[in-house]
């Protein structure tokens, strides 16, 4: 198994802190978020990992060198960095060559969560906080039966239950080319500027994708400075 790591982008909405550096080399608690990811891969064997990298590359081509982690780290680079999240996960369609976990960079997390996510039975599988509830920013797994249906900030009009996605997925090797395929249609329309989650509605048509529950276990993705503070003051004193 090994990782793709999706850090390219700018982090417009927290330009506060990102006009100086990428949101994945934010440091909470003294380490960053990229360091905190890639020891929390060591510590479940994910020894290989992809990086795709575009905006201020150079600091984090500069972080992994000084200390991958223990992690064999490979450089995909965006050019398109100012697009949407389709973009990177587009240029990473190469590196799905293994099983796999899709980070995104911008999550600081319990080591459990991704542990659960490693050793889930469903060998296509999503983590849900089904603690979290939508209030109109949360990117959401939904569930219809045993499956997920979709992952989107745009509720379906039916389904069975509902929480918020960690930003991490994982995928069979064998079924890599219909990840492909569902980008694809977006790709072929021109659809450049959507995120990646969006894309993959026909992947969940086309797999039987799972889920892990892991409401109750401290995490928090990075999008604004209020998440900056609750990530200092109400997810770090719990990893």
């Amino acid at each position: 198994m090994k990782a793709v790591i999706l850090a390219a982008g700018v982090g417009k909405r927290l330009w506060e802190v990102t006009q100086h550096r990428p949101k994945c080399l934010i440091e909470i608690g003294g380490r960053s978020l990229l360091r905190r990811s890639l020891e929390s891969l060591a510590s479940v064997g994910i020894r290989r990992a992809e990086i795709v990298v575009g905006y201020k590359q150079e600091m984090i081509r500069a972080a992994v060198e000084q200390d991958a982690c223990g992690v064999n780290v490979k450089f995909l680079v965006n050019e398109q960095f100012h697009r949407g999240s389709i973009s990177s996960l587009w240029l990473a369609r190469t590196a799905l060559d293994d099983d796999t976990v899709v980070m995104d960079a911008d999550v600081l997390f319990h080591p459990e969560i991704l542990r659960r996510l490693v050793s889930s039975p469903s060998e296509n599988a999503l983590l849900m906080d089904e603690t979290v509830k939508q209030t109109g920013e949360e990117c959401m797994v939904v569930v219809a039966g045993d499956r997920v249906v979709a992952l989107t900030k745009n509720m379906p009009e039916q389904y069975d239950y509902a929480g918020e996605g960690v930003g991490f997925l994982r995928v069979r090797h064998a079924d890599t080319p219909r990840v492909v395929s569902s980008l694809r249609g977006y790709i072929d329309r021109g659809s450049w500027d959507m995120e990646y989650e969006d894309a993959l509605r026909q992947y969940f048509q086309d797999v039987r994708v799972g889920y892990e529950r892991i409401g109750g276990l401290p995490w928090t993705e990075i999008d604004f400075i209020e998440d900056v503070k609750k990530a200092e003051l109400e997810v770090l004193p719990r990893l």
